[in-house]
């Protein structure tokens, strides 16, 4: 009878207390050599702290058990993580970008010749690596240069050449199109065939269903448990991540609106670039669906409708009505709100608080003679927009760079709805946030379409697609290319989707 391997990562009994909170519970994780372990949970419960303890960052409370190769260490900080052989991978990647590939892998351990740095040296010594990882860049690109998949491809080289052998990646594809995140599963699968133990962090389950050989799961600082690949569901590790069952994730409550008056219709919309043509109708009380592989148009689609670029043909109808929105604020002020897929860039003001976030759109409405700002008003519908969107924080003076993913959408869907729109566009509605925080949107976005309100709903998570939608447009090329559920027949399952998306036969995928 065979041995079974040593963990190269043993954690037990981890706990971590702040002042008046428990963030760990005694917690352990065991990964091994060669292995892809995935490491799931809700935004708060507790991956990002027993991974700063593992990078050194905290200091675990007394009775944590640390191994590493079966030998118990103490890790002191993030050189002694380092020393080691541990490595961790942000979501906000830790690069120079003023200073060259080659400079920011030996960043902190240069080479040198005598006196000076040995730059040529340093280049040399990255070339096998990035040729190893497929990289399309040289040892002297600028960092600044690159894209955010080719700077993590940096940063996993200079993991690799710290002679890492345990990799943590925090949420790696988050800003990534579809062609980048294949690269770097190629990237990890080579990692992990020479023996490196991948913690890959990720709220994505195809991801995770697809990459890793167990998952282990944590719920409000605690231990749930961990699954082997073959006992890997959906259901399960919803069931483990929330407490509740996948039956109750979506919420489709509302009765679907298809035979309502319509509402908004696009026909023919283009930008004479990206958008070749687009086309659908959308009534009140409907969420619509409009999906499509990266770079099919979606998003250039709905900005075209919302004013934020110039449509070159086609024309827009609001309640029967021709329009042509040219600029953002004109949409507004008729009804129509968008939700941006990029909300830290594009939506809210991180240093400004969840108050003055909420009230930006109607600040003015409400204002006092003379143009003062009616503050208390201000404050009573901040108040009532925590409440109703269960944004969870202690109250509105709290900066909104300080929330979690979840509660950040949430804090920018609440001002879009202090306009009372008639049209929602939201776009990736739930990209980069927790479980638990898709569920309550689902729930909003449900009882908005019970209230009446027309939503679309763009996103590449076909599962959300197929969840929450009473019908589905589908985009190709820069076309909507077809449509499935509602009068159609067809019915809306990933597969009749991707088959409109790809070009593939309907008729060969119902076969």
């Amino acid at each position: 009878m065979s041995t079974p391997p040593t963990p190269i990562l043993q954690m037990r009994n981890v706990s971590k207390t702040f002042p008046g909170v428990k963030a760990l519970r005694n917690v352990q994780l065991t990964a091994y050599a060669g292995e892809v372990h995935a490491l799931m949970g809700e935004n708060g419960a507790g991956k990002s702290t027993l991974m700063k303890i593992l990078s050194g960052a905290y200091t675990p409370d007394p009775g944590a058990e640390i191994q590493i190769d079966g030998k118990p260490v103490h890790i002191h900080g993030p050189l002694s993580a380092k020393a080691h052989g541990i490595a961790i991978i942000y979501q906000e990647l830790a690069l120079a970008p003023n200073l060259t590939v080659a400079e920011n892998i030996y960043l902190g351990r240069e080479a040198r010749r005598g006196p000076t740095v040995d730059r040529a040296g340093m280049c040399r010594g990255c070339d096998e690596i990035l040729a190893n990882l497929g990289a399309s860049f040289g040892p002297r690109t600028l960092v600044g240069d690159l894209s955010i998949a080719e700077q993590q491809m940096v940063e996993v080289a200079r993991a690799i050449h710290a002679r890492s052998r345990i990799l943590v990646m925090d949420e790696p594809t988050t800003a990534l199109s579809s062609r980048e995140t294949q690269k770097l599963f190629d990237v990890i699968l080579r990692l992990k065939a020479e023996g490196l133990a991948i913690i890959y962090i990720s709220h994505r389950m195809a991801e995770v269903y697809e990459l890793s050989e167990r998952v282990s799961v944590l719920r409000d600082g605690g231990y749930v448990g961990t699954l082997g690949h073959d006992e890997v569901r959906p259901e399960s590790i919803v069931r483990m991540m929330v407490g509740r069952d996948l039956s109750s994730f979506y919420k489709k409550e509302h009765r679907p609106g298809g035979k309502n008056e319509p509402v908004l219709q696009v026909q023919d919309l283009s930008d004479g670039h990206r958008v070749k043509r687009g086309s659908f109708t959308l009534h009140a009380g409907e969420v619509l669906g409009l999906a499509g592989l990266v770079g099919a148009g979606r998003t250039e689609l709905a900005r075209l409708i919302y004013g934020a670029e110039p449509h070159s043909g086609g024309a827009i109808r609001l309640g029967g009505r021709a329009v042509s929105f040219q600029s953002p604020a004109e949409a507004i002020a008729n009804g129509v709100v968008y939700l941006t897929e990029d909300r830290k860039a594009q939506g809210l003001f991180l240093d400004m608080s969840v108050g003055e976030n909420v009230n930006l759109n109607v600040i003015g409405r409400d204002a006092k003679a003379g143009g003062w700002l009616n503050r208390a008003r201000a404050r009573a519908r901040s108040l009532a927009a925590i409440k109703a969107l269960t944004i969870r924080v202690p109250g509105p003076d709290m900066p909104v760079g300080a929330l979690s993913g979840g509660n950040q959408q949430k804090v920018l869907l609440s001002r879009l709805l202090e306009t009372q729109p008639k049209v929602l566009i939201l776009d990736e509605p739930t990209r980069g946030v927790d479980i638990g925080a898709k569920s309550e949107i689902y729930r909003i976005i449900d009882e908005l379409a019970q209230a009446g309100a027309a939503i679309l709903v763009i996103s590449s998570e076909l599962p959300e697609v197929v969840g929450i939608a009473d019908r589905v447009v589908v985009m190709r090329e820069g076309e909507t290319c077809g449509e499935v559920g509602g009068a159609t027949g067809i019915p809306i399952t990933e597969e009749t989707i991707m088959a409109f998306a790809t070009g593939v036969d309907l008729h060969k995928v119902a076969a």
